[in-house]
Parts: C-alpha cells; sequence; structure tokens
C-alpha cells in the first residue's frame, strides 16, 4: 500500500477511447473535403462552353484531393479500428495529422488556378510539401500505434502491425519524388503522380483488424 502511494511513482498514461477522437477528426475530414468545391471556378471570360473546357486544371485538382481525401480518412479508420484506447502522444500525433489534412484546399486551389500559367510549378510543389507533411502524419501515427499496440489494446500480434510499416508509409517517397518532378520537370506530371499514389493507398496496406475480431460492438468494422 505504501508503494502504491509513493509520490515517486510514476502515473499511469491517460488512455481514453477511442470515439471522441474519431468523432473529432471525421469532422476535420468532413469540412476539408467539403472546401474542395471552393476550388471548382469558371474563368469568366467567353462563352460558357469554351469557360467549362478551360477549367479542366479545376475539375483535375479537385478530382485528385478529394480522391486523396476520402482515402485518407478510409485508411484513418482502420489506424483506429485497430486500437480500442488512446493516450496522450497519440493524440498529439492525430492534431499533427489533421494539421496538414484540412489545409489540402489550400494548395489545391493554388494548382486550380495555377496548373497552365507561369505560377504551375510553385503552385504543385506546394500541393507535394502539403503531401510531404501529410504523409509524415501517417507514418508517425501508424509507427506509434505498431509500437505500442499492446497499451493501446490492439488484438492483432505487434509484429504482424511492424511488418506493414514499410508498405505503409512507402508513399512518403514517392511524394517526395513527385514534389521533385513538379520542380525540375513537369507540374502536369506530377499532379498525376499524386493521383497515382492516392490510388495506390486505395488498396489495402495495413492489416485487417476485422481478422483479429477487434470491434467495441462484436460486429465487422
Amino acid at each position: 500500500m505504501a508503494d502504491e502511494l509513493s509520490p515517486e511513482r510514476p502515473a499511469p498514461a491517460m488512455l481514453t477511447s477511442t470515439r471522441r477522437l474519431e468523432a473529432f477528426s471525421d469532422g476535420v475530414f468532413a469540412i476539408a473535403i467539403t472546401l474542395l468545391v471552393l476550388s471548382l471556378r469558371l474563368p469568366g471570360h467567353g462563352t460558357l462552353t469554351s469557360q467549362l473546357l478551360a477549367a479542366w486544371p479545376q475539375y483535375f485538382a479537385y478530382v485528385v484531393s478529394f480522391l486523396t481525401i476520402g482515402i485518407m480518412w478510409m485508411n484513418h479508420h482502420t489506424i483506429l479500428a485497430h486500437v480500442q484506447r488512446v493516450d496522450r502522444p497519440l493524440l498529439v500525433l492525430n492534431l499533427l495529422l489533421l494539421m496538414g489534412i484540412v489545409a489540402i484546399p489550400f494548395p489545391t486551389v493554388l494548382v486550380a488556378d495555377n496548373l497552365t500559367q507561369d505560377g504551375g510549378t510553385a503552385a504543385v510543389v506546394t500541393y507535394g510539401l502539403v503531401m510531404i507533411a501529410i504523409s509524415c502524419g501517417f507514418a508517425g501515427l501508424w509507427i506509434y500505434v505498431a509500437t505500442h499496440a499492446p497499451a493501446l489494446g490492439a488484438a492483432v500480434p505487434p509484429e504482424a502491425l511492424r511488418q506493414s510499416i514499410p508498405g505503409f508509409t512507402g508513399g512518403l517517397l514517392a511524394y517526395v519524388a513527385g514534389t521533385l518532378v513538379a520542380r525540375f520537370f513537369s507540374a502536369l506530371a506530377a499532379l498525376i503522380i499524386f493521383g497515382l499514389l492516392a490510388v495506390y493507398y486505395l488498396f489495402e496496406h495495413l492489416p485487417s483488424p476485422a481478422e483479429a475480431g477487434l470491434d467495441d460492438s462484436g460486429s465487422v468494422p
């Protein structure tokens, strides 16, 4: 008893349910993906048909960003489905990730307005830098979950989680490559690379929590 009350004994880490984290994160994703529609604007000169055709960079930027945010939301859901509780470091890592997610509409507008103009390179490089930051955020979040699996209540064996780290975080190098392509070769080619990366992450690169029966309600997430 005396040992339990000793002031020298370190306090246990704060562990809470994932519900509030998921609700807050879903709201941020929803706001970010909704704001993308602001990138859809007509040039304002010429016939309506010519304006609609000339706005193809805006459609392209919108589609790439919409798919990117949507697929990021799917992977975020999968990550949190692996854990039953969260601690303060995980909350901080998630907050940093969301800071990048909610910024996506900004470079999307830059790309939409400048892709075929003189500022196209700067716009797509800015887009790439935001994607790199988000990729780092996802990597940090997943690495933390994989290396603290027992404490967070993960049902999948920690070794299986750690083995998935290279495949899931490998997109970071591709985002860096795409940004370099934008800077030194072609802004349009770089945007295509970013779109292909969204397709890459459409496929499952994480262990399925359903296989371990990890779900608070007992149903498949």
